[in-house]
């Protein structure tokens, strides 16, 4: 327990803190006793300035934390365009603050934080802001507050009933009375333990600031006392007022903004749920990575600032800008099944060499059949409108039916590729946050092993012991069972939203893109108009998103035999079995899936003659494969359409046109097409893109786009969404994160990524056409990244097929020789690291570390 003992104001040095931020605060208290505050208060340095704020930000920290957790927050908002007073309490028996010697509950803590507003005659607008149990007790100000109270923020907090079982596994540990009082006061483990789970971890000097104020067993007592206030059961103390203050957030009608850590081993992601339950209506921002020190492990400040902005808090405004009225005219996703319901013609076919029937073939009125009585066999189980279901299914009959069961009866889907690996599918599973799983008994299997949410829906023959052990609360089948003959209600709106679509994960962590019904619509409207795709068409889908599209467009569709997590296991005797499967005129594929069919091509014969149609999309290919496609495919126009996740059909482009293009400086994709409109924002001198937009030619920078079948959003990616959005909301703009130029003809090239341009002291260089010019030497495939600081960047081209290290003086002359720009180095790799969705986005990331490290002296080990 605490002694007393008087409130100081920190020592100087410490890190990051600026001493004209500290200031002593008396106040009443709920012990009826006057007591003393530490704050950080930058007003004072505000109005010496000649600065008036716009409003304030109250900061409430956690345990064992101090308003030292703010600093950052406290330096931006000062020199925001719109600033902000920054008032972030030491709480008492915390930090710099009093030590009182008096227990707190939280209900005395939100007491004492409005007797010490009062104190301050703080006045609106506040937005507050808490972390852990700051986060508690600045929202029970809130409630109590609604007139001041503009906003409220939260970072890695919890709202939930008291149930000891429930709490996290080291809160638990905490609370054993063995362990409470050792660990918490006596010696410096929950401090140390805290401390230790920054991601990535704090700098000794920062470490040494949090720990400063707490030197003693009688200077950690009000850790001490936090940990033993935990209301581990419903009678505790606190528990009455933490139902309180959570049935209060319900009640909030200002803006929420939640901020989330999700590799913190205490508040889970299912306490982020809880409150996104509590408070619907609430912003969302997942930083990947981050943990529970997530104002220490992430850019906090400039989230906060950008959303105080976005809804126009303390401006008078009325909040972010309504989107543009719908388009008029909309045709469900499902349209083609219900005008073919009643056909006994072909729609799928499944090429399952290992089943007992090879092939499985599924007609129009079965499959129309099933989709009907799965959905209603959902809605009988209790999937709502609204609720997410994660399916984890390969490309078949089954994913198809449970897709567009899941459509009809308004439940989002949410689709992540398994080539993401466990890692990265557990991030997007967590991510999501589905509220059902519908898996392959194999899926289920890591789902229940890994604790992935969501009630388990098998998939497949499975067997009653199996479906008991996995945790399958139904099967497909059953659900069929169940809706047979049901009527299904109205469906859902055409802007309710849809689907969440995981990106490849390539160009960092997997971001969940939103789709609604008619955005949805509109790639199925994009791939019927600009590839002539309809009802007599026959399509082999080597490529998941276009499987799923086929039922749509109304075509009988194949999915050929692959293994879905590696596209390269595609052969080309394998394809030519799905199109004869389906008598097919079309092939879709993804780059990886291309090079394989290509690669393995051999006696065919006259499979592939009477293809008319021949798409890979995901990421550009090169002339060399194409010409060797056309060959394979000698009726085929041959379409390599620019897009990504959040955008399926930018630019279009033949074979015929990237002969004519030529070579130039990137990779040629193409002209706008299927309504997608292109423009871009130059770079400056230091690599960053603005100014007037433009579509002039040979102006390079990065690439917007805008489309009526782009994206809706990122999911629970508030800041990623709002800084991907250029335009207006009644005229939306996506900003790709591409870079490229616009050719004298119109055509647009690709030249690489943003995050990989090389910004050198003479100039900004891109990378594809660097790797395209050090191709020609034999190299197979190239790297070009760049070492040092920005704008001092050495140019350093990595070499596929070499051994990894430096490479012999003649090889790296006549790279220097090709490039034309100077080069630092020229490296090898055995194998360039790529996505595995498409087997050709390089990690060019991955490769400047490493290069930075070779070059450094380190071992050139291959990646």
């Amino acid at each position: 327990m605490s002694r007393a003992a008087a409130a100081t104001r920190p020592p100087e040095g410490l890190t990051g803190l600026d001493p004209a931020w500290s200031r002593l605060v008396q106040a009443p208290s709920s012990d009826g006793e006057r007591r003393t505050w530490h704050l950080l208060d930058s007003g004072e340095a505000l109005a010496a300035a000649g600065v008036t704020p716009v409003g304030t930000i109250l900061a409430v920290h956690g345990n064992p934390t101090w308003s030292y957790l703010w600093r950052d927050v406290v330096a931006a908002a000062a020199a925001a365009e719109r600033p902000w007073r920054v008032v972030a309490v030491d709480q008492l028996e915390m930090g710099w603050s009093e030590r009182t010697a008096v227990p707190r509950t939280v209900a005395d803590r939100v007491a004492d934080l409005g007797l010490l507003t009062d104190e301050l005659g703080l006045t609106g607008p506040v937005v507050t802001l808490g972390h852990d149990w700051g986060g508690i007790i600045s929202l029970g100000w809130a409630v109590d507050h609604p007139s001041l109270t503009a906003g409220v923020v939260l970072t890695n907090t919890a709202l939930h009933d008291a149930d000891l079982d429930a709490l996290p596994l080291l809160l638990r540990l905490a609370l054993a009375p063995a362990v409470t009082r050792a660990g918490t006061s006596s010696t410096t483990a929950f401090l140390d333990t805290t401390l230790a789970i920054a991601h990535p971890s704090l700098s000794a000097e920062v470490k040494a600031a949090y720990r400063a104020p707490y030197t003693s067993a009688a200077r950690r007592g009000g850790i001490e006392q936090f940990v033993r206030d935990i209301p581990a059961h419903g009678e505790d103390p606190s528990a009455a007022e933490l139902r309180r203050i959570a049935d209060g957030a319900g009640r909030l009608t200002v803006p929420v903004l939640l901020i989330w850590g999700p590799a913190d081993p205490v508040f889970q992601e299912r306490y982020l749920a809880d409150l996104m339950l509590r408070m619907p209506h609430a912003d969302v921002h997942r930083f990947e990575g981050a943990g529970h020190l997530v104002p220490e492990d992430a850019d906090i400040a400039s989230a906060v600032l950008a959303w105080l902005d976005a809804h126009e808090i303390a401006t008078g405004g009325t909040g972010p800008e309504p989107a543009a009225e719908p388009p008029a005219g909309y045709e469900p996703l499902w349209s083609a099944l219900e005008a073919r319901r009643d056909e006994t013609s072909t729609a799928l076919v499944e090429m399952r060499p290992n089943r007992r029937t090879a092939v499985r073939r599924v007609s129009w009125r079965l499959l129309t059949r099933r989709v009907e009585s799965i959905a209603a066999g959902l809605l009988d189980v209790g999937v709502r409108r609204g609720q997410r279901v994660s399916l984890l299914v390969p490309p078949g009959a089954d994913l198809t039916a449970a897709l567009y069961a899941c459509l009809r009866i308004g439940a989002v889907v949410v689709v992540a590729d398994a080539g993401l690996g466990l890692r990265g599918m557990t991030r997007a599973v967590n991510g999501a946050r589905p509220d059902w799983i519908i898996g392959v008994p194999a899926a289920l299997g890591i789902a229940r092993a890994l604790r992935w949410p969501g009630v388990r829906i098998a998939a497949g023959p499975i067997t009653p012991a199996a479906k008991a052990a996995l945790g399958a609360r139904h099967t497909l089948g059953e659900l069929a069972a169940l809706g047979e003959d049901s009527v299904l209600p109205e469906p859902p709106s055409p802007d309710d939203l849809a689907a969440v679509l995981f990106t490849s994960g390539s160009t960092g962590p997997a971001k969940g893109v939103r789709y609604t019904y008619r955005r949805l619509g509109g790639v199925r409207d994009a791939l019927r108009r600009e590839c002539g795709l309809g009802p007599d068409s026959g399509l082999v889908a080597g490529f998941a998103p276009f499987a799923l599209l086929g039922p749509a467009l109304g075509c009988r569709t194949a999915t050929p035999e692959m293994d879905v997590t590696r596209p390269a296991t595609l052969t080309a005797e394998r394809l030519a079995a799905a199109v004869k499967a389906v008598d097919a005129d079309s092939i879709f594929l993804s780059p990886a899936a291309m090079t394989n069919v290509v690669a393995t091509a051999g006696e065919q014969g006259d499979a592939f003659m009477h293809i008319r149609l021949l798409l890979s999309a995901g990421s550009p290919l090169g002339g060399p494969l194409l010409e060797r496609a056309a060959k394979l495919f000698p009726e085929a126009t041959i379409h390599t359409p620019y897009g990504m996740t959040e955008c399926l059909f930018v630019t279009d482009v033949t074979l015929q046109d990237i002969r004519e293009a030529g070579t130039g400086d990137g990779v040629c994709v193409g002209r706008p097409a299927a309504g997608a409109r292109v423009r871009i924002a130059p770079l400056d001198a230091d690599g960053v893109p603005g100014g007037t937009r433009t579509t002039e030619a040979g102006v390079t920078g990065e690439i917007e786009i805008s489309a009526p079948h782009m994206l809706e959003g990122y999911d629970r990616l508030w800041l990623t969404d709002r800084r991907a959005k250029a335009g207006t909301a009644a005229e939306p703009w996506h900003r790709t994160g591409d870079v490229g130029h616009f050719d004298d003809e119109g055509r647009l090239w690709v030249e690489g990524r943003l995050p990989h341009i090389i910004v050198t002291a003479s100039g900004v260089l891109t990378p594809v056409g660097i790797e395209q010019r050090a191709e020609t030497t034999g190299i197979p495939r190239a790297a070009a990244v760049g070492v040092g600081p920005r704008g001092t960047q050495q140019l350093v081209v990595i070499a596929e097929g070499e051994p990894a290290g430096v490479l012999p003086l003649e090889r790296a002359d006549a790279v220097r020789a090709a490039v034309g720009v100077p080069v630092a180095a020229v490296l090898g790799m055995p194998a360039l690291p790529t996505d595995i969705r498409h087997n050709s986005k390089i990690d060019r990331a991955l490769l400047a570390a490493w290069a930075t490290d070779v070059l450094g002296g380190g071992r050139a080990r291959p990646l």
